[in-house]
């Protein structure tokens, strides 16, 4: 007759008399284990923490001996026999907190020895539930995205930065474009100034050099600071993910080529400029839509010496710009990235693309090396366009004079009111003008500074207009510009592809500086409300009642 074995469950032992037949003694985990997809063994979990997220990760334990798990025994002839599986690891990730059902566990009652058998488990989790390619994109996301800041590092700066004196406190939120940072809320105990250059300080004492810290205002505040001014918060980000990269060596080859096409662009436009010394097989082709077959080009090749006084006085223009960009930043040890310029056959280029490769210390900074630029090219320009007008008025340089539409006179309202008091209506009211090449070399590189002055996206005027008046005023600002150039009010035939130059390339503010909340002074406001104004007066064209009432052109013949 067989003898009496005991089934353990828990800590609870129940014993079962059956007819001449052994009841197995096995023993039922403490836990309720799931099983994995794979091997079919029994796995353990343990929790992970992703960003807003909660998983648990599943440990399975398989071997290639008799199927036992980690920590169970089995029995045989009344001997028990403790045995410890050498595993490989498979993981798997379910979302949390996820409710496992217990393993469905068919039991054989035989003389053999005992064996556990299990299905996978049945998930049925209380939260959203995920997908492995759902998981395995947030692990992506988490190793190609931003690194961010250390929680270790965070509870050192609230205990050595912080205070009750200085900034309490009382709630931390995502910071950045990823929300890699965090960004302190609280109450400022002090003046903002004082207390921010004691903070960074500080923070060099606390982690080194190895974070940015960022005075902003705070977010969605309800009301205003009671010693005034807006509230302020304190963004923490990691130094690598705050600053630009270095440039690479891609993108010097991509300036270098683009340099190339504007010294072209420029030439042609120097050419273009004699259109009434070109070959008439020339000039039919570029004017008339319907010339198909292309003119030899080396009939152009003897005027190219004569384009190039014109030619390199709009390429002066541009490195004056990038020379006052660079002045400007200097003293405040901010980098500048190569300049990358932007060709075009009607203006000899559209300026070029300058990006900030360190963080603005403050505001009144950002305004500085923003105006620096397009005040140097304004005012080479406009030596020329002024040297060029007494030139085109002087009879004793008629020969050195080239004849261009008096239309052309109408594409901006201020240029063209400065060239009719100087050259008087007689010139001005006629089919052509005769001027001189300096004239149109100013004219371009006016209007080209204008453009670049617009108060949109990351041009220098969107720079100069944010940080003088808030990132707020500049998406005002922002939308007028851009509906002005929808609309063709601004900058006439070139306000369409400028636009989509915009678009494309300098759609987006420029990241704040360390100091976002100090405001500059107000002789700074003021000039930059000016000089909005005079890009205005310069990118207004004139409208043909206008003219023909200013006689700035021939609008109506007979």
């Amino acid at each position: 007759m067989g003898t009496l074995n005991t089934c353990t469950l828990s800590t609870l032992d129940f014993n079962f008399t059956v007819k001449s037949r052994q009841i197995p003694n096995f023993r039922l985990p403490k836990k309720p284990k799931s099983s994995c997809f794979l091997c079919r063994r029994s796995i353990q979990s343990e929790r992970v923490w992703f960003p807003r997220r909660s998983f648990r990760r599943l440990r399975c334990y398989s071997s290639s001996d008799n199927g036992n798990h980690e920590g169970e025994t089995s029995s045989s002839g009344g001997s028990n026999k403790s045995t410890t599986d050498s595993a490989t690891t498979t993981t798997t990730t379910t979302a949390s907190p996820p409710e496992v059902a217990e393993d469905t566990r068919t039991n054989d009652y035989d003389s053999d020895p005992p064996s556990v058998s299990s299905r996978p488990p049945t998930i049925s989790p209380l939260g959203p539930a995920y997908n492995n390619f759902q998981v395995d994109s947030f692990k992506l996301m988490e190793l190609l995205g931003p690194e961010k800041v250390d929680p270790a590092d965070v509870k050192l700066i609230k205990e050595k930065l912080f205070g009750y004196s200085t900034f309490w406190v009382t709630k931390e939120e995502p910071f950045g474009d990823l929300g890699e940072g965090i960004l302190f809320l609280g109450n400022l105990r002090g003046k903002r100034e004082e207390v921010f250059a004691k903070f960074q300080s500080l923070l060099a004492e606390v982690t080194g050099n190895k974070y940015n810290l960022f005075m902003v205002e705070e977010p969605n505040a309800e009301d205003l600071d009671p010693r005034g001014g807006p509230r302020v918060s304190f963004g923490l980000l990691r130094k690598e993910v705050s600053e630009p990269g270095p440039t690479t060596l891609w993108q010097y080859v991509i300036a270098f080529l683009l340099f190339l096409l504007t010294i072209g662009s420029s030439v042609e436009l120097g050419i273009a400029s004699q259109i009434n010394r070109l070959p008439p097989e020339v000039v039919k082709y570029f004017t008339d839509p319907n010339a198909i077959d292309p003119p030899d080009m080396e009939l152009l090749f003897p005027f190219v010496d004569s384009a190039l006084p014109l030619a390199y006085g709009v390429l002066g223009v541009l490195l004056f710009h990038e020379v006052g960009h660079f002045l400007a930043a200097f003293p405040k040890k901010v980098k500048l990235s190569i300049p990358f310029f932007i060709p075009n056959i009607t203006l000899g280029s559209f300026g070029a693309i300058t990006q900030f490769k360190s963080v603005l210390p403050d505001r009144s900074t950002k305004v500085d090396i923003s105006l620096a630029g397009p005040f140097a090219g304004a005012a080479l320009s406009l030596s020329m366009f002024a040297a060029g007008l007494l030139l085109s008025s002087n009879p004793n340089t008629t020969g050195d004079l080239v004849q261009v539409p008096s239309m052309l006179f109408q594409g901006s309202l201020l240029l063209g009111l400065i060239s009719r008091a100087t050259l008087g209506y007689a010139s001005m009211h006629a089919a052509t003008v005769p001027i001189h090449p300096l004239m149109i070399a100013g004219w371009c590189g006016l209007t080209t500074t204008a453009f670049n002055m617009l108060p949109v996206g990351c041009l220098d005027g969107g720079r100069a207009v944010q940080g003088a008046f808030g990132k707020n005023a500049l998406v005002a600002f922002g939308l007028t510009t851009s509906t002005l150039l929808g609309l063709g009010v601004l900058g006439g035939p070139l306000s369409l592809p400028w636009g989509l130059y915009v678009l494309i390339c300098q759609r987006t503010p420029e990241k704040p500086c360390l100091n976002d909340v100090t405001e500059v002074g107000t002789w700074r406001k003021t000039i930059v409300t000016v000089a909005v104004f005079l890009v205005v007066l310069t990118l207004l064209p004139v409208w043909d009642e206008l003219a023909e009432e200013l006689g700035i052109g021939l609008v109506t013949t007979f």
